[in-house]
């Protein structure tokens, strides 16, 4: 909505005027609050700053995929994407892999290989719903939802074939996780949220290695 002078002095609002959409450019004037501002046509998205378990979901997985990923690829966590040429729809996933190199404007206009949202009570419509079809239509290969229930948290993998995302597989709990996309992957959810010695067990066990241990 445009606003213009009054007669008198104060701000009028126009109901007939339209409002200007915002860009990526916009973005740089928000407050660094910890919340996170996205952008759908031209309109903020905001979210809350993420719970304790959010981060650490968030680090967990990104310390794995940055030990198991190729050299030639970057673990992206937070980074910005925009989703069209106007850069009025701009996302943030929690995490992506990229084969591209950095951008030297602050933010990715390619597809990467992977996005990840990491679910939060908020978040559900967005996350499982809102985000998988915009993704789907900027063409990511591969989406993973997490869902970070303390109790059984849970992976959801999803991966597009002909415009859309087909789920391929869901794993909870200390079931193993495994995928070759974007890169040949093991990993153990439960170990996304738990107390003890995460590192040395979010990967999972192979099977030769626990019939040598029998």
């Amino acid at each position: 909505m445009k606003t213009r002078r009054h007669d008198v002095g104060h701000d009028y609002q126009d109901p007939e005027a339209p409002e200007r959409r915002l860009t990526v450019d916009d973005l740089e004037k928000t407050p660094d609050d910890g919340r996170r501002y996205e952008l759908v046509d031209g309109r903020l998205d905001v979210s809350p700053a993420p719970k304790p378990l959010h981060t650490r979901v968030s680090y967990r997985l990104g310390f794995h995929l940055g030990t198991v990923a190729p050299d030639a690829l970057e673990i992206g966590e937070g980074p910005g994407i925009d989703l069209n040429a106007e850069r009025t729809h701009h996302r943030i996933p929690d995490l992506a892999v990229f084969d591209c190199e950095l951008p030297s404007q602050g933010y990715f206009d390619v597809p990467p290989l992977l996005a990840v949202e990491i679910v939060s009570p908020e978040s559900v419509l967005r996350d499982n719903h809102t985000k998988r079809h915009e993704y789907a239509a900027f063409g990511i290969p591969s989406y993973w939802v997490i869902n970070p229930l303390p109790d059984k948290v849970g992976i959801v993998e999803l991966r597009l074939e002909n415009g859309q995302y087909q789920e391929i597989t869901q794993v909870h709990g200390e079931d193993v996780f495994e995928t070759d996309s974007p890169f040949p992957l093991r990993l153990v959810p439960h170990w996304l949220v738990a107390e003890g010695a995460w590192r040395k067990h979010i990967g999972g066990e192979p099977e030769e290695a626990q019939a040598v241990q029998r």
